[in-house]
């Protein structure tokens, strides 16, 4: 039986290494839709009970196929290198902080100005400014806003774009990366009650393509910071809060779609340019 087991486990991590662009997301969506299920066929809240149970379960698909994976193909050096990537402070450079803490809350407010001078809508924002004087429900919003990023991180930059790189460029890698972490949160729109709290409310029309945007961005911060996943973790959930606080209007995010586009293609060009400056 001993010998069985390891010879299934030894099975497993050839075909994982043998298969790096695919093991990723058949372990990360197949988990997640597996627990997914009942809540696509519910009618109840996705917060009420015991449907939020299957939710987390489900939710934590990132991080166990990231672990699950790194553990299977690397072992023990892989996971380490996963924790240290997670705690290193010093693989940020100062320069690379303050972009990362200041991004979206600059893009977010240059979007919104954009959109009042071109007419897209008179009220882009909605800035919740009693939230800096409530430390509860402020303290409870970055929970949120960092919580999630960091159980998907581990598993989606911290593995599968490490193995995406490795065998294409961060272009494509970002591309693939994307429309994975696309295709995971696809069922969320028909989750009952999922933005019942929330001032989001995505069409999958503008969110899914917004998602496959912003990942590019996230390889380019992960990029330059060592393959920091304290670094992308810190500006996906910046990206998170920033929305939030200022409660962007549901009429902007179509016109958020073409300034996240923009910096994606932007950003593409330059690694093109300095791909060939390299080579």
């Amino acid at each position: 039986m001993a010998d069985a087991g390891r010879q299934r486990v030894t099975m497993l991590h050839h075909w994982a290494i043998a298969h790096p662009i695919l093991a990723f997301p058949l372990v990360y969506l197949g988990w997640a839709y597996l627990f997914w299920i009942p809540l696509l066929v519910s009618e109840s809240s996705v917060w009420g009970f015991p449907q939020v149970l299957w939710f987390l379960i489900g939710g934590a698909s990132p991080v166990l196929a990231g672990l699950g994976l790194a553990a299977l193909t690397g072992g023990k050096r892989q996971l380490l290198d996963l924790a240290q990537r997670l705690v290193d402070l010093r693989r940020i450079p100062g320069k690379w902080w303050l972009l990362i803490l200041s991004f979206w809350l600059v893009f977010d407010l240059g979007m919104a100005g954009l959109a009042v001078l071109l007419g897209v809508t008179d009220s882009p924002l909605d800035v919740h400014w009693s939230l800096l004087l409530n430390p509860g429900t402020l303290v409870f919003l970055l929970l949120l806003s960092f919580i999630f990023p960091a159980v998907e991180e581990v598993g989606l930059r911290g593995y599968y774009l490490e193995a995406l790189q490795g065998h294409m460029g961060p272009t494509a890698a970002g591309l693939v990366n994307g429309a994975v972490w696309a295709a995971w949160h696809t069922p969320f729109v028909w989750f009952p009650g999922y933005y019942a709290n929330t001032t989001f409310n995505p069409a999958l029309a503008w969110w899914l393509p917004m998602i496959v945007c912003q990942t590019l961005m996230i390889v380019h911060v992960h990029n330059h910071t060592g393959r920091s996943l304290l670094a992308v973790l810190v500006f996906h959930g910046m990206m998170n809060f920033t929305g939030e606080w200022l409660r962007i209007s549901p009429a902007m995010y179509p016109f958020m779609l073409v300034g996240n586009f923009l910096v994606a293609v932007l950003l593409v060009v330059f690694w093109r340019r300095q791909s060939r400056l390299e080579g």
